[in-house]
């Protein structure tokens, strides 16, 4: 199998080559893949990266709800567009019930978190949002304290459980505080989300339709690990698309398989500056495909070639992972490691200062996730610029 050809082709397939320029939020995430979310700026720089999409678009459309932030594969939250809104909180809805069993460890019993469910909504149907601070105060002895050993298992009160669960049913959503996906302080509020004409089986298939869509070809493994499936489920999940083995497992669909043929990779360097957890990355979680060499990962003991998950943000050339970045909020720019010692050419030179000006203008910082912070990565960005 020709990987060069392969890494590119998933590049192109996942609108990194430019098909999507100029494309609104809900198209590109619709095309690419739901954008994961942990407080964290990938959903911006999945837009950016794809559509050259401002963050002020990207914001009126979460506030418009055309995308939107949900719980949904595996009971994670993504952003996703609204087309998708019914199938995601589907096959994500089961989820939280693990939350229950370890209340149930702590002497709480599912009548007594259906209570506060009941109770959690009889608030909001007669207010504004409310974060959980006023809920809590709203709901007074109706949310019990779990102690020490509830902090301990990650459940200090009863109310996240049930925060959880009316989410995962579409009872109501998290309204960020100041309209922005890159941060984690959030109000509730009720809501009605559309319908899904699914079953919960072809709800199931429905999601392997689309990640095949998204990112094929990807193994079965490949699959499980974005679904959450057991190797049952998702083969019965994937039975109906009549996906083809293009070689070595992967899987397509008999149309991306042709298309995948006639594919050629183009000639000259095409830079792509994107977050760790990018689509294109994380919808596999198989870093290593995307590495051609054993270059080592500054500040590391492992090669890039051996992790699952990146320690930075990463930049592809064609699909294949040649270097890494993070951003440093003091001096107000992007700190860049390519990968083997390669050097940065003209190309990449422009990549690096058009995301730079991005970031810079729109978001201001660059966090992987809702606890990152400058001074938690200042030890990356010394790496990144100790090479």
């Amino acid at each position: 199998m020709d990987m060069t050809a392969m890494r590119a082709w998933w590049w192109h397939r996942q609108g990194l080559a430019g098909s999507l320029n100029g494309a609104d939020p809900a198209a590109v995430l619709s095309r690419s893949g739901w954008a994961r979310s942990v407080g964290g700026a990938n959903p911006y720089l999945t837009l950016f990266s794809r559509a050259g999409t401002p963050r002020a678009v990207a914001d009126k459309a979460v506030q418009e709800m055309a995308i939107y932030e949900l719980p949904s594969a595996r009971g994670c939250t993504y952003v996703l567009p609204a087309e998708h809104f019914a199938v995601g909180l589907q096959v994500g809805r089961g989820i939280p019930e693990a939350d229950l069993k370890v209340l149930e460890r702590l002497g709480v019993g599912r009548a007594e978190i259906d209570r506060l469910c009941q109770a959690v909504l009889s608030v909001l149907d007669t207010s504004k949002p409310l974060d959980p601070a006023q809920l809590k105060d709203e709901l007074g002895d109706q949310v019990r304290s779990l102690g020490e050993e509830g902090r301990k298992k990650g459940q200090s009160t009863t109310l996240p459980a049930a925060l959880g669960l009316l989410q995962a049913a579409g009872e109501i959503r998290r309204v960020p505080n100041n309209g922005r996906l890159d941060q984690q302080r959030y109000a509730y509020a009720r809501w009605t989300p559309p319908v899904s004409p699914f079953s919960d089986a072809e709800a199931r298939t429905e999601l392997a339709r689309l990640y095949y869509e998204w990112t094929a070809p990807a193994s079965l493994a490949h699959f499980r690990w974005f679904s959450g499936y057991t190797a049952s489920t998702a083969k019965v999940a994937i039975a109906p698309l009549d996906l083809v083995d293009v070689g070595d497992g992967l899987l397509a669909p008999p149309a991306v398989a042709k298309q995948l043929q006639a594919y050629k990779p183009p000639a000259k360097p095409a830079y792509s500056l994107v977050a760790s957890i990018d689509a294109a990355i994380l919808l596999r979680r198989d870093v290593p495909s995307l590495v051609s060499s054993d270059a080592a990962i500054p500040g590391e003991k492992h090669q890039a070639s051996g992790v699952m998950d990146l320690p930075d943000h990463a930049i592809l050339d064609r699909g294949r992972l040649v270097g890494l970045w993070q951003y440093d909020v003091e001096a107000g720019q992007i700190v860049a490691h390519v990968l083997g010692g390669g050097k940065t050419d003209t190309a990449l030179h422009d990549a690096i200062a058009r995301t730079e000006t991005y970031v810079r203008a729109d978001l201001g910082d660059v966090r992987s996730f809702s606890l990152d912070s400058p001074k938690s990565r200042a030890p990356r960005i010394a790496a990144l610029r100790a090479g």
